[in-house]
């Protein structure tokens, strides 16, 4: 299969409120369109996840962050740049996404992608991406494509032929901002 197969067939699952198993910039995810609360209430049932957990977004640049956020702190864009490795930044006041992905404290994980699939994919659908670790809440991490439990690939829709063989990276470092300016360390 090559890409843009790859990314047409997905989108028209994420479309029909699908959810899909693909290959992130760090680990494999299981995702849907961010703004379908019915596509994401699928996730949080097949990774038997409880919906106070959330999960992040992608984005594939500046102009679909500022469709979720009315403000950006600067120095999450001083964030992004000095990053050397993926970042997931977690801001206040998100819009324009499914509420069942909003944590309690109004705040939304994001992080924008360079992987091509990913980047592609948000390009076609115009919305941000729902990107959770491939597995059953709890559960380890899976480091290869080949890791993933059955169960997850049977409980999506559609799982993409890219980068099957490819071992992971590691999950993002993430860190949380508030509009205040506060910034505190999650995960490094």
């Amino acid at each position: 299969m090559n890409l843009n197969e790859e990314v047409h067939k997905a989108y028209e699952i994420i479309q029909n409120g699908g959810i899909i198993l693909y290959p992130t910039d760090t680990v494999w995810g299981i995702g849907c369109d961010a703004t379908n609360p019915e596509a994401v209430a699928k996730i949080y049932k097949l990774k038997q996840r409880a919906e106070t957990q959330s999960m992040i977004c992608l984005m594939n640049g500046e102009k679909m962050m500022y469709n979720v956020f009315a403000a950006v702190p600067e120095v999450a864009w001083q964030i992004l740049d000095l990053s050397e490795k993926p970042t997931t930044l977690i801001l206040d006041q998100p819009r324009n996404i499914a509420p069942n992905l909003i944590a309690t404290d109004n705040s939304l994980g994001i992080r924008i992608v360079k992987e091509p699939f990913c980047f592609k994919l948000m390009e076609k659908m115009r919305k941000p991406l729902v990107s959770t670790s491939a597995n059953i809440s709890g559960q380890p991490t899976p480091i290869a494509f080949k890791d993933i439990s059955p169960e997850i690939i049977k409980g999506v829709d559609y799982v993409v032929n890219l980068h099957r063989e490819k071992i992971a990276g590691k999950p993002s470092t993430i860190i949380k901002l508030t509009n205040d300016s506060q910034v505190k360390v999650i995960r490094k």
